[in-house]
Parts: structure tokens; sequence; C-alpha cells
């Protein structure tokens, strides 16, 4: 419950806030009645000789100095971007790998040449499932369902096709977009960067114009999602207004199947899965349903912990995979700290930023480390959290460094759960899941927050201009049994 002088502190804080930020309102209006006061006891005759005796200059002065100001702001300042729709692949019920097929899997793995993933491995990987956060739906490539699994690249080209062409299928029957009216195209996939590029592939899918912009972002970890929305952003800052920008995130999972022994390399098994989702960005307000307010990106590669925390390299055998650093959660909350750090003053209001501004005076100057550092509100920032579903410690991380609450974090953990670990695309079922649930509003502000290898730490943030009309999307056949409990240890 707190002391009766800590429950008078929240009580006041509403109060607070509403003064604090409400500020300029609160300054305004004494001021104005003031003006008004001055001006009844001056009379009407005597106003009008004083506005006569202003010179021409002055007035002159007055009136074009704010209009050009206001010109010159409306000119130089960057044009807004929206965000049109966006579709989240659906995954098919054959590609399911509930716990007892994934772990039987692995265990006829171990009698293939050239595997050397052992008995003890798959005792390691069941205890990673039961603790995972991790649900009995979600899936795997079809080349991941033979034994040995199928790597090579007509698999793995098989499973691009099939996630990002029906994600973007899905978008423009949405959107009713033609292909040939998309100016840029950015696609992110880390680990399975083919020749002709994806982004070559969807333009000979399409028909798209031979004049497109089309990048292929690779080896950009979990975030990629996010750079490359604001990678699309800078490039409709340049395009002609009106201008449509298709970004596409997935990760490949065919070719990435680890056949070894070591621990830290074993996790991405039992994590990842098959996913992606298609976003259409423009400049254009029309049939735009949520504005791009910010994106933030922070980068610790400089250092060498962060730069080898998320690793692709070969075991001792040769076997390739992705080694995950036991210092992973710590580099993320530093990360995170700094993502915070640089979004935070952008999108707080002010009684927040005052209040950490107050403290980290108290902590510094007055050298008094007696004083907790003031860990700011984000709740009063945003309605929505979408923080990447890495895992079920990085959401725990998360909520516990921002003081979120367990409906705050929700659509990451049934996104987890339902889905795994879909790499970039996460955000956006967690977006699906949050909408699918009929909580969206206008006015609404969602912050998206993704980590990657390098180490990354990136956020956007956007506001609802109209919720959705309805539920389709990824979760459609699944949200009416969502949310579901998820114990600590999974019995099977």
């Amino acid at each position: 419950m707190g002391s009766p002088a800590a429950q008078q502190l929240r009580q006041l804080k509403p109060l607070y806030q509403h003064v604090v930020n409400n500020f300029v309102s609160v300054l305004a209006a004494p001021v104005a009645v003031a003006a008004a006061v001055a001006a009844a006891r001056v009379g009407p005759d005597e106003l009008l000789a004083r506005v006569h005796a202003l010179r021409a200059a002055h007035v002159l002065l007055a009136v074009l100095v704010p209009a050009a100001a206001a010109a010159l702001y409306f000119l130089l300042r960057p044009r807004p971007v929206y965000m049109v729709d966006y579709a989240c692949f659906r995954t098919r019920p054959n590609c399911r790998v509930p716990f007892a097929t994934f772990l039987e899997h692995a265990k006829l793995v171990t009698f293939v040449e050239g595997a050397s993933i052992d008995e003890r491995s798959v005792r390691f990987m069941t205890r990673l499932l039961e603790r995972s956060g991790l649900g009995e739906e979600t899936c795997l490539p079809p080349a991941h369902h033979y034994i040995p699994p199928y790597r090579n690249m007509e698999a793995s080209r098989a499973e691009v096709e099939l996630v990002i062409f029906s994600a973007i299928d899905d978008l423009l029957a949405k959107t009713g977009i033609s292909p040939a009216a998309i100016d840029i195209l950015v696609v992110n996939c880390s680990l399975f960067a083919p020749i002709p590029s994806f982004t070559d592939m969807i333009i000979r899918k399409y028909g798209m114009r031979p004049d497109i912009k089309n990048v292929h972002l690779s080896g950009m970890g979990c975030s990629a999602g996010l750079i490359s929305v604001g990678l699309a952003r800078n490039f409709l800052q340049v395009a002609p207004k009106g201008a449509h920008a298709l970004v596409v995130s997935t990760e490949t999972i065919t070719p990435n199947y680890y056949v070894g022994k070591e621990r830290a390399m074993l996790l991405p098994n039992c994590l990842f899965r098959m996913g992606g989702a298609a976003v259409l960005l423009s400049t254009s307000r029309s049939r735009a349903r949520f504005r791009l307010a910010r994106v933030v990106r922070t980068l610790t590669g400089a250092q060498d912990s962060a730069y080898r925390c998320v690793f692709q390299e070969e075991d001792g055998e040769g076997h390739r995979g992705i080694n995950l650093s036991k210092d992973l959660m710590t580099i993320a909350g530093d990360a995170l700290k700094a993502n915070i750090t640089a979004i935070g003053p952008l999108v707080l209001p002010a009684s927040e930023q005052l209040l950490f501004a107050l403290s980290f005076i108290a902590r510094r100057v007055l050298s008094n480390r007696r004083v907790k550092p003031y860990l700011p509100d984000f709740r009063t920032a945003f309605e929505h959290f979408c923080i990447h579903a890495g895992g079920r410690a990085v959401i725990d991380e998360l909520q516990r460094s921002l003081g979120l609450s367990d409906q705050d974090v929700e659509a990451s953990r049934m996104a987890l759960h339902r889905f795994g670990n879909t790499s970039s695309s996460s955000v956006w079922y967690e977006l699906a899941y949050i909408e699918a649930k009929g909580r969206m509003r206008k006015g609404d502000r969602v912050w998206m927050i993704g980590f990657g290898s390098g180490f990354k730490c990136n956020s956007a943030a956007w506001e609802c201009i109209a919720p959705p009309r309805n539920a389709e999307g990824p979760w459609e056949e699944s949200i009416c049994r969502y949310p579901v409990d998820i114990p600590e240890v999974l019995k099977h």
C-alpha cells in the first residue's frame, strides 16, 4: 500500500501532470486577462491613438517576420509519413511443430550422418522449450519437417516465396494499390541473402516499374524491421509527394538449422519460427491508418561484448549457427537505456521530463546516491507497447526496466506463444494482436521496440488515425482463445 505520504503524492500526481503539461495554457490565461484589463483601463480612443503612433516600418516587420518564419518552417520541415496498412504472413497448419514433434525430430537428427547433435543436446532443448513461453502452434518451414532438414538454396527460396509473397498479396488486397504504384521497396532478412536479391524476386513476381528504388538489408538482426521503416521514411522525404514505399520484413529459417551441440547455439533452434510482414508507407494521408511520429536508432557495437553477443560462426566441428552470449540480457538492457535516453525527450510529456531532470540533478549535483534514479512512466506517452518477442527473458527484462503492467506486455507474450520469435516481423504480429482485441482507438500512440545483433535497440512511435474495420489477419482464427496463461515451466 505504501506510506500515507506516498499515497498523497500519488493522489497529487494527476494535478501535477495537468499543470506542467499544460503550462503554456495555464500561464496564458492570467496574461490574457491582465492584457484585457489593461486595455479596458486605457480606453478605446487612447488605444487607437497609440496604434496610429506606431511607425509603418514597425507594423510591416511585425507582419512580415512571423509570416516569413512560418513559410520557412513549412518549407523545411520533414514531410509527415503515414502507414496505409500492413499484413502479416498467416502460418499454415501443415507447418505446425508441437513440442513433441520438435523434440522427436531433434532426436532423429542425432542419427543423421554429419550431425553432432546428441541426446544431451535434446534434453537441453527440452528444458529450453519448457521455459521458452512458446505454445504448441508455432510453425517451421516445410524443409525442416524432413529428416535430415533441407538446408539448400532451393528449399530456402521456397520459404522466402511462401512467406513474403503471401504477406504482400494480403497487403495489396487490403489496400487496393497496384504494384505499379509502388515507388520504393525495402526488404530486410538477416541470415539469407541470395543472388538475385529478395527485392529482385518481388519486382519480378509483381511486375513492378523498372525505376523503383529498392534495397535489401541483410545482417541487421531482429531490429531490422524498424531500420527498414526508417530507411523508407528517408526515401519518401525526397520522393514526389504522395509516393508509396513497400517495406517487407522476414527471416528465413530453412538454411539456419543448427545440427551441432554447442548450447549457446542451440537456443535459436528452439525460439525462431517462420513469419513475415509487409507494410505500405506513404506521404499521402489519404486512407492512412497510422502516422509515423518517430524512429530512433541506437547502436552499441563499438563495445566488443555488444558486438559479439549475437554472433554467427562455426563451432569446433564446423557446424554453422548463431552464438548467443550469456551476457545478452545485460547488453540488451544497456542498449535499451541508451534508446530511451534518446527517445524520451521526444515523446514524454513535460511532467515526466521535469521529474527525470530533478532526479538527475539530485544524484549528480548533490552527490546523493540514496536518491533513486527516476524511471519515466512511458505509459503517459503511449497507450500500446509492441516489444520484440525475442524470448520470455527479453520481455521480462523490458517489463521490469520500463515499469510496465502485465497488460502492457500482453501482446508480446501472446505473439511469442502463438508464433514464436519471428525476428524483425514480431512487432507487427503484436500490433495485429492489439487490433484483433479491439483495443486500438483513434489517437492512440504505439511504441515499437526492436533488438538485434550489433548490438542494436531501435524504436518507432506511431499514432493511430483509423482503427481497423475488422479483425482479419494472422489472429483471425485464434484470437478468441487469447490471452492464455503461460506457466513458468510447461509440463507436457
